[in-house]
């Protein structure tokens, strides 16, 4: 199977330039670029990234799309360990799960300025991403939001009549004062700033996976940063009061 990005030979410059630089300093001054995986992985992009991608396309052309989850591996994780609680809240509400493991802010930008929400009319938009940015990178607070606010603009462009329920980023890490930890908590304060309490609805559930001491719920996530089932649960059952409210507007 051929896919219009096995030839990254033409993908614009603004790509090639962030691929080349792909440190936090290059997003300083500019809105960042999109990017595909393959200027992270190739062998990840062509073989499970950009399918994937094409699949979804194919997905929402098939359906009614009413709720559209953006994001990386903790959203793509709905469809595994958050299956059973996907179905129960979401697949009479005619969700859409866009989470792709491993993605950042660029990855997701990439997705959306080549056709992820095309023809799609959708009451609610969820959206968590920058996890990656911060993990993978350390990417400063500043750098992650900026990107974070590229996405926003982006899914108002193309779902002007889409409100977009924006979570802050789950925590990682054991304790309280790890530094990926830090660094999540440091850009949901910039990220929250980003709402106006209307078009972009700002929600923190953090608290949902933590003991009273900071240190992570590990019955809710074993590995520090993906939740599992029971995780699953705890996030749509915190996430629903202000869900419900915004499908109901």
């Amino acid at each position: 199977m051929k896919h219009k990005n096995r030839n990254i030979q033409g993908l614009s410059m603004g790509l090639m330039l962030l691929a080349g630089a792909m440190g936090p300093q290059a997003l300083a001054d500019d809105k960042p670029a999109a990017i595909t995986p393959a200027k992270l992985n190739e062998s990840w992009a062509v073989e499970w990234w950009e399918p994937r991608h094409e699949e979804k396309l194919e997905e929402a052309r098939q359906r009614d799309i009413d709720v559209v989850m953006i994001g990386d591996s903790i959203t793509h994780g709905w469809e595994d360990a958050g299956a059973e609680v996907w179905d129960e809240y979401y697949a009479e509400r005619n969700a859409l799960n866009l989470g792709f493991s491993g993605d950042r802010t660029e990855n997701v930008l990439w997705r959306l300025q080549h056709g992820a929400v095309e023809g799609l009319e959708p009451e609610l938009v969820v959206l968590m991403i920058g996890t990656n940015n911060t993990g993978h990178r350390e990417e400063k607070p500043e750098h992650t939001a900026l990107g974070v606010e590229t996405i926003i603009e982006e899914l108002q462009e193309r779902l002007p009549e889409a409100p977009i329920l924006l979570l802050g980023i789950f925590p990682r890490g054991e304790s309280a004062d790890d530094p990926l930890r830090e660094l999540n908590r440091q850009a949901n304060k910039k990220l929250e700033t980003l709402a106006d309490g209307e078009e972009v609805v700002y929600l923190n559930i953090n608290e949902q996976f933590l003991e009273e001491d900071g240190d992570l719920r590990t019955r809710l996530m074993p590995d520090l940063l993906h939740p599992n089932a029971r995780g699953y649960r705890v996030w749509a059952e915190a996430m629903e009061p202000t869900l419900k409210e915004m499908l109901g507007r």
